[in-house]
């Protein structure tokens, strides 16, 4: 199924506006901004339908977003699964969209996750492992541009997510992937609940680090040990831009 996926990477398709298994937009519920205040607005996206893990990281993900940077009310996670996909172009703008209606662009951080199966072009999307689209970065630069937010965090848990920092890492925005462009990340089981990236930065540096620059460090070492451990190359975990994102966040 990665195989597969890789080879679509390679011919570089890209997720499309009109696709047959296109879901209505949907409104989503957000509370709204507070004039003054740098609040947090948080999109979550599960990707790849076809192993669990995936739905899993992403709800997991929001949650902990949600307590250590404030952002309780003001999130979206959508998914895909082996017999569902809701994560479509349409429902991907509709998020970002509902997220850029709701925030100050000039005070306000938009917080896009991305959890999937990763290659030299972009991330997959897909139900069971048929029909695989690749969200590249450039679609992703739209996305985020889509949430009207002066200051953006994106952070992607897949292989080669590198790829993302390369492309979209400025001072506005900040870059957090799981792996170097040129590197595969791990821990994609059907049954697990995080993958080794998700797991180090979510559901343990987080959790005791507030600014997620020094959760990154301590995630990147966790990482490293545990797939040394167990025999892995490592991942190695990539963090740019953000320097006006960062000492926004201080302010909060």
């Amino acid at each position: 199924m990665l195989r597969q996926f890789l080879a679509f990477c390679l011919v570089g398709l890209a997720l499309a506006a009109g696709e047959a298994t296109a879901q209505p937009s949907k409104a989503f519920h957000l509370a709204p901004q507070r004039p003054g205040a740098a609040d947090v607005y948080v999109v979550s996206l599960g990707l790849w339908g076809a192993q669990g893990v995936f739905e899993s990281e992403a709800k997991g993900a929001t949650r902990i977003l949600e307590d250590r940077l404030a952002a309780k009310n003001r999130s979206i996670v959508l998914f895909n699964t082996k017999r569902r996909m809701t994560v479509t172009d349409a429902s991907a703008r509709a998020a970002v969209r509902a997220v850029g209606q709701t925030l100050d662009p000039e005070e306000d951080i938009a917080v896009l996750f991305l959890t999937s199966h990763g290659g030299p072009r972009g991330v997959g999307v897909t139900t069971g492992g048929r029909n695989v689209q690749v969200m590249s970065p450039d679609y992703v630069r739209e996305l985020l541009q889509e949430t009207r937010a002066r200051y953006r965090v994106l952070i992607v848990s897949a292989c080669y997510s590198g790829v993302f920092a390369e492309a979209l890492a400025n001072a506005r925005t900040l870059v957090i992937t799981a792996a170097a462009p040129d590197r595969p990340s791990f821990g994609c089981e059907d049954r697990a609940t995080w993958t080794y990236f998700g797991d180090a930065f979510f559901n343990q540096a987080l959790r005791t680090e507030s600014r997620l620059d020094a959760a990154f460090a301590k995630a990147r070492a966790l990482v490293t040990q545990r797939e040394r451990r167990e025999g892995f190359e490592p991942s190695n975990p990539q963090i740019a831009g953000g320097a006006s994102v960062l000492e926004r966040l201080k302010e909060r």
